[in-house]
């Protein structure tokens, strides 16, 4: 059943965000987001006038635990999840998580006392959850992942998951390296900057982009380590691999943030990003796209982080007892340097 259809009002404010969202790029290393502090997850409750309701004139609650605030792109996202709450009129209880785990299972126990109607979180990392879940579906709350996914043969613990294809994002970067050496007679020798350890994007655009490199035997990582999804980590590790290897050919980062780190460990070693070391990276967030307009940065593929529309469009189905896929991917592009430079302007985040 195509929900949109049958919603054109939130339709209708899913484009107003759109043109709302943006601006939320973070040049610092990620970590605690919004109030929080380090004993537990920090929660908020923004209420809105109007809305939706599960029955009874009741407002529709949405209990969501977001991962943190450790880039652009999951500044973006969070930006984009409140604001489609507030135009959708759900009563958004948010929580950010801090990067960790047992913040994410305390704050789903604590959407579960509370009795919200749906509850959306995007897992810091694939396994781990199955208790926590079950809790929940014994409680008549439907689940709703977004961004990533969970590692569970029992997929009646979440109603639908919400998010991009990383395999296919890792698989675009590979594609066009492997265009780009298809001439090749000699090594090319890649380093690779992970995301956090464990998550469903860091396992996923590695398998994608190795999948795809392998066609070629002279592309060939040489060092692979995680950057966290961070800018700080990932010029950390970015230095540890300049010292370690003498020829680097390709740094393929998992996401920009890491990458636009990398960038200022090649530029502080004499080098000149996306000449001296061709350099491919996921998110397409304002900073990156700029990196590549500028020619830092040869390859960026996008991961779209506005899902706050398509997040809520499944909420109100959900409560309303409409049918939802199980899979919901987004639509996204990739971008070259001269395509970066030319999209820029019309950016949103």
């Amino acid at each position: 059943m195509n929900v949109r259809k049958i919603l054109p009002i939130v339709l209708l404010a899913a484009c107003l965000i759109v043109t709302a969202c943006g601006g939320g790029n973070q040049p610092s290393s990620g970590g605690g987001g919004g109030g929080s502090d380090s004993n537990g997850p920090s929660t908020q409750s923004t209420e809105s006038g109007g809305g939706s309701s599960s029955g009874a004139g009741k407002k529709i609650v949405l209990g969501f635990s977001q991962v943190g605030a450790e880039s652009g792109w999951r500044t973006a996202n969070t930006e984009s999840i409140k604001e489609a709450a507030a135009a959708a009129g759900i009563e958004l209880k948010f929580s950010d998580a801090q990067q960790k785990q047992e913040n994410q299972i305390k704050a789903i126990r604590s959407f579960i006392q509370q009795k919200v109607d749906v509850i959306a979180f995007s897992p810091v990392v694939e396994s781990g959850w199955e208790t926590v879940l079950r809790e929940a579906k014994e409680a008549g709350i439907p689940v709703i992942l977004t961004d990533r996914a969970i590692d569970s043969d029992d997929e009646s613990l979440y109603v639908t998951f919400i998010g991009s294809d990383f395999v296919e994002e890792g698989r675009r970067a590979g594609r066009w390296l492997l265009e780009q050496f298809k001439d090749a007679t000699e090594p090319v020798n890649i380093v690779e900057l992970q995301g956090t350890t464990g998550s469903a994007p860091a396992i996923d655009r590695k398998a994608g982009f190795e999948e795809v490199i392998r066609e070629n035997p002279n592309l060939r990582i040489i060092a692979s380590q995680t950057g966290d999804f961070t800018r700080a980590k990932g010029k950390e590790v970015m230095q540890s691999f300049l010292q370690a290897h003498k020829d680097i050919d390709v740094l393929y980062a998992h996401n920009d943030d890491m990458g636009l780190g990398a960038i200022q460990a090649i530029e502080a070693a004499g080098l000149v990003p996306g000449k001296d070391i061709i350099i491919i990276t996921v998110d397409a967030i304002r900073d990156g796209m700029q990196a590549a307009a500028e020619g830092k940065i040869n390859f960026i593929v996008e991961c779209n982080p506005l899902l706050g529309p398509q997040l809520m469009e499944a909420v109100i189905a959900v409560v309303e007892g409409r049918e939802v896929p199980k899979r919901i991917v987004t639509e996204e592009g990739a971008f070259t340097s001269e395509e970066a430079k030319a999209a820029l302007p019309y950016r949103k985040y």
